[in-house]
């Protein structure tokens, strides 16, 4: 890597990115690091120049990319952040401090890594850039973990799956989340990972000639309909998510329809769902198979059309159709709102606060939760598990773990409608009070005013640290 192939890579995404500001930041951390070297043998600075090359490919401003360049430099040299800031000024001066907060991970018990975890929280309350800065340092680690003693590979790689990847999943960076997860897996679980890169490979020869028919198939008919495509091309499953999915599955490959997916972007959202519907009109679809993601987002914030059908000599293919803004979302997630292009930023800042509500839990969670091994465990299952929306009867939007249950739902809305619940409707029938909910279910919750107190029963269902956290209190 040089500093040629970053300023190339930048050029590319950021044509009018501050070139001389950013090389001037290579030679300040240049000659910071200068005789430094990494555990792999190579010049220390090969890695912020690494960090730096991977903001810039998400696109991210020069600022953003001039911190990935510098974050190093305050922990590791005697340079210190008062140079930095007098050199590129406080905006910066704050990123790469915020960075610096964090520390290096060191893995010395339990105790520095919760603490290490609460720094990242924080951190990332306070600016989210922050948190985009670490992706991109913690894949080039994972990329180099072969330098490593494999005890330390293990649990950086582990590390890296249970924290760093949910999170860029609730920050909606999907190819991110692979990435980190594509890294760490044949660390964590070398066998399966050899195992499904051969069987991998092997369905591959045969797919990739039959996708290249549909998609030339899917824009005949596309052009005969007048709808202009932007863009039509497979794209193979990541291989760690193809693993998860086969484990729920008893790894039968029968199962996996989307293992090379058709993605198709169009300009509009009518062309979306006028897409869907001559695919429909030409093949059959699954059952239960397809799925709106426009009308009702994920709670990341993504958006497409998903529809399975049986294709070309019956064959089962997953299409995926939206739009260039959902499409750049569903790839970049967050950091498509820290792009330098103009128009870059997609949501008010109204929304991104409501958005990332979660991260508040995280340091709720934190001061709530003193035994350490509980807090791991209830950041696990309340901010990382896979997510569900449901809806209040007002149309609001709930975003809960998966296997959440009315009872959560209610101390998510409100205490006292915890503490009150005697029954809930969901889609307008009666049911438990430990039935689990799923995506799209409407709850209404019952209210018994007379109640004075929560059930203890409850804490045998309940899914969120919230409604445990509630319940106990009142068992108290």
């Amino acid at each position: 890597m040089t500093i040629k192939t970053l300023l190339k890579e930048v050029k590319e995404k950021n044509p009018e990115a501050d070139i001389d500001l950013i090389s001037l930041a290579y030679d300040f951390a240049e000659e910071a690091h200068r005789g430094q070297k990494r555990l792999s043998g190579e010049d220390y600075i090969q890695h912020p120049l690494a960090t730096a090359y991977n903001l810039a490919s998400l696109g991210l401003s020069d600022k953003i990319i001039i911190a990935g360049l510098l974050h190093d430099v305050p922990e590791d040299t005697a340079k210190t952040i008062e140079d930095v800031e007098k050199e590129f000024g406080k905006e910066i001066a704050t990123l790469v401090g915020g960075i610096t907060k964090l520390g290096k991970i060191k893995y010395r018990g339990m105790q520095r890594y919760i603490e290490n975890l609460r720094k990242m929280f924080l951190a990332m309350a306070q600016d989210i850039r922050i948190i985009l800065i670490k992706f991109a340092d913690r894949i080039h680690n994972l990329e180099t973990l072969a330098a490593l003693p494999k005890e330390k590979q293990k649990r950086i790689a582990l590390e890296s799956l249970e924290i760093y990847a949910p999170i860029a999943n609730r920050l909606g960076m999907g190819e991110l989340k692979g990435k980190l997860e594509d890294l760490s897996f044949p660390y964590v679980l070398p066998e399966e990972y050899e195992m499904l890169t051969r069987k991998v490979k092997e369905i591959l020869q045969t797919e990739e000639k039959y996708i290249e028919q549909v998609k030339k198939v899917i824009k005949e008919l596309l052009a005969y309909e007048k709808i202009k495509v932007l863009s039509i091309h497979g794209r193979t499953k990541h291989l760690y998510s193809l693993y998860q999915k086969l484990l729920r599955n008893n790894m039968d490959f029968n199962e996996i329809h989307d293992l090379i997916a058709v993605r198709i972007i169009v300009p509009t959202i009518s062309d979306c769902y006028a897409t869907l519907g001559i695919i429909h009109k030409n093949w059959k679809p699954l059952k239960g198979k397809i799925k709106d993601y426009i009308a009702t987002p994920k709670p990341n914030g993504y958006q497409s059309l998903h529809t399975t059908i049986f294709c070309l000599g019956g064959q089962v293919v997953e299409f995926q159709i939206r739009t260039p803004k959902m499409h750049e979302y569903a790839e970049f997630g967050i950091a498509a709102h820290f792009h330098y292009k103009e128009g870059g930023v997609l949501k008010s800042k109204k929304d991104l606060r409501k958005e990332f509500a979660w991260i508040k839990d995280l340091i709720l969670i934190q001061k709530e939760v003193k035994d350490q091994t509980q807090f791991l465990e209830s950041i696990k299952t309340d901010i990382f598990q896979n997510r569900i929306f449901v809806f209040t009867p007002k149309g609001d939007v709930i975003d809960l773990p998966e296997g959440s249950t009315p009872v959560d739902f209610a101390y998510y809305v409100h205490t006292d409608l915890g503490n009150k619940c005697s029954g809930a409707k969901i889609n307008e029938k009666m049911n438990k009070l430990d039935t689990k909910l799923k995506s799209g279910d409407m709850v209404e919750i019952i209210m018994d005013k007379k109640r004075k107190r929560p059930s203890t029963d409850w804490l045998e269902f309940v899914k969120t640290h919230l409604a445990k956290e509630r319940i106990r209190r009142y068992a108290k």
